[in-house]
């Protein structure tokens, strides 16, 4: 079983208890920066939002039965309060945990069923080759966000387009969206940036990040840019747990060089993915 299905078994087997993120990542063989970048990129989650929304999931289905004791359904849930289960609850649905249990449904709920691997996204990709790359200095715009907000990632690129061309130091024409999960696991910061040179002074509104020399499988997606989830998904789901390849600590990027036209979004557009020697 690969790292994402067994951290799956492991939270929804300890669902009542207060498990870490480090007990999940130990459960899955791998380091909690490895699991908070594959699960997000499998599931769309990260580690501690899926199963925080699991657990409330769980809660506002025995609430909507009519559980007598708000409380011990919030323990339920590994809260330690009903103030904080109650805060968390309406933060989620929009509802207090009293409303669901008067209306008696949860036709009005957004709930979180166990993940299963979506097979409508999945899509044919060719096998990806292994490539040795060289270290990288990449300058750009960055944003924050989590598996669950990254909608404003093509506005970001939006907001890099003037100063493509107009770094110092620029190097080439191809475009780098690198991807750099958080140490404390709530998401990823994304630069859409170009390679610059090692002594370049970009300037105080755009960042800088270096990527070491390291080994790579890389994936291609084809079409329009608007179908790469199904890419990404189809990698993170299928492709790489089938490699026989480990993921390593480290950046992992999108390449846009003259195969795509960044005018009509279509074109081809290669995913990095670092590897284990």
């Amino acid at each position: 079983m690969d790292p994402v299905g067994k951290a799956l078994w492991f939270m929804e087997s300890h669902f009542a208890e207060a498990i870490t993120l480090g007990e999940i990542a130990e459960a899955s063989g791998v380091s909690r920066f490895d699991l908070s970048r594959s699960f997000g990129r499998a599931t769309g989650h990260t580690v501690m939002g899926y199963l925080r929304r699991r657990r409330l999931t769980e809660a506002a289905r025995a609430l909507s039965g009519g559980a007598p004791d708000i409380l011990s359904v919030a323990l339920d849930a590994s809260y330690g309060s009903h103030e904080a289960f109650s805060r968390a609850f309406r933060d989620l649905f929009g509802l207090t945990p009293e409303q669901v249990r008067m209306q008696g449904h949860l036709d009005n709920l957004e709930l979180l069923e166990p993940y299963q691997m979506d097979e409508s996204l999945l899509v044919d990709l060719d096998a990806p080759r292994v490539e040795a790359g060289r270290p990288l200095r990449i300058a750009g715009l960055s944003g924050r966000y989590t598996f669950e907000t990254n909608q404003g990632i093509p506005a970001q690129w939006q907001r890099f387009a003037p100063h493509f061309g107009n770094i110092s130091g620029q190097i080439g024409w191809t475009s780098y969206g690198v991807c750099r999960s958080l140490e404390d696991a709530c998401g990823f910061d994304y630069i859409s940036g170009v390679e610059v040179a090692d002594d370049a002074d970009i300037g105080p509104e755009l960042v800088s990040l270096r990527i070491p020399a390291q080994r790579y499988l890389v994936f291609v997606h084809r079409g329009h840019i608007a179908g790469i989830r199904k890419t990404v998904y189809t990698i993170w789901n299928r492709s790489l747990p089938e490699s026989g390849h480990e993921v390593a600590d480290s950046s992992d990027f999108e390449l846009y060089d003259q195969r795509f036209d960044a005018t009509t979004g279509n074109g081809e557009v290669e995913i990095w993915i670092p590897i284990r020697s």
